[in-house]
């Protein structure tokens, strides 16, 4: 792909805020969105996330900065669904129009061949239910119709509003595997999810905003390293003693219920040779790496509006 059309293919937003009345819903929030990239976007609700992508699509209109793509915005784009495609949302159909007159009309508006809709259906699985109404659709299948009308124009940018939502495993697994294919091909995709663990294994970048502001800019990989860190989980029926001969030794240990540590500062091995060495038996000795949710939640807790309160034992509702 040549330097003009990876150029055409990122989403810049620099210094863009938007303010309603005396609420700061994005706050000076600038960051890219490249080709080549799975771009995952993480926040709390009430981040900011989908204004955001209002803003990017042009649907609102900035307080102050600018959302680009290609340098250009949204609204002067001649042929935006060539260049963009997006899902903000699922249910944004008429509800007497069928999946194929939906598609139809939206390609002919963007001057689209009418054999582009038969492809697009394919590529979702709705084929089958092309000439069913649409407002017969579940939630899943109006996500796969909401694809397919972002994939219409085969734009090299993709903006996506939880894509996942209401899909069944196998959807999901599709979701995850068509947005990596197609940002292997060099597109430009910008996803955000509520769903860490699918996000963990679908994005490769992730931006991560709260109360409007940027708080991430990364790869999933540093994002989890710099947020938290990775523990051993040791179980043991002499746990208090074990602990104890790990706090000698400068290990950072945490009881847990029952049998099981927590321990931080040293290696499962040198954990294996201190028990050994002192008789501990072991029932268990595992590393664990934390996860895109744990890290997530440290990172954004404090940007976070709304909080469940905690039940008796201790535990969020």
């Amino acid at each position: 792909m040549s330097a003009s059309a990876n150029e055409a293919r990122v989403i810049e937003v620099r210094g863009l805020t938007k303010r309603y009345g005396h609420t700061l819903a994005v706050d000076d929030l600038s960051f890219d969105v490249r080709p080549g990239h799975v771009t995952g976007f993480l926040g709390p609700n009430g981040a900011g996330k989908s204004t955001t992508m209002r803003l990017i699509l042009g649907l609102d209109l900035p307080t102050a900065g600018s959302a680009t793509v290609g340098g250009r915005r949204y609204a002067s784009l001649r042929r935006p669904l060539f260049e963009v495609g997006a899902t903000l949302e699922a249910r944004s159909v008429h509800p007497g129009l069928t999946a194929h007159s939906h598609l139809l009309a939206l390609a002919a508006s963007n001057g689209i061949p009418a054999r582009r809709v038969e492809e697009v259906l394919n590529v979702v699985g709705l084929a089958s239910v092309a000439r069913k109404r649409t407002g017969e659709f579940s939630l899943g299948m109006g996500q796969r119709l909401g694809i397919a009308g972002a994939l219409l124009g085969d734009p090299g940018v993709l903006v996506l509003d939880e894509p996942s939502n209401g899909l069944d495993p196998e959807g999901i697994v599709w979701v995850r595997t068509l947005l990596r294919s197609l940002a292997a091909e060099g597109r430009a995709v910008f996803v955000s999810s509520h769903l860490m663990a699918e996000m963990a294994l679908t994005a490769n970048r992730l931006i991560v905003i709260g109360r409007g502001r940027l708080l991430a800019d990364t790869t999933v990989e540093d994002f989890i390293r710099r947020a938290s860190s990775s523990h051993v989980r040791v179980r043991s029926p002499e746990a208090k003693r074990l602990a104890e001969l790990l706090r000698a030794k400068g290990a950072g240990v945490r009881a847990r219920r029952g049998e099981v540590l927590l321990v931080t500062k040293v290696d499962a091995a040198a954990i294996g040779d201190i028990a050994y060495a002192h008789g501990v038996a072991l029932h268990e000795l595992v590393m664990e790496d934390v996860s895109l949710e744990e890290a997530f939640m440290k990172l954004a807790g404090d940007a976070t509006d709304y909080h469940s309160a905690p039940t008796r034992d201790g535990r969020v509702a």
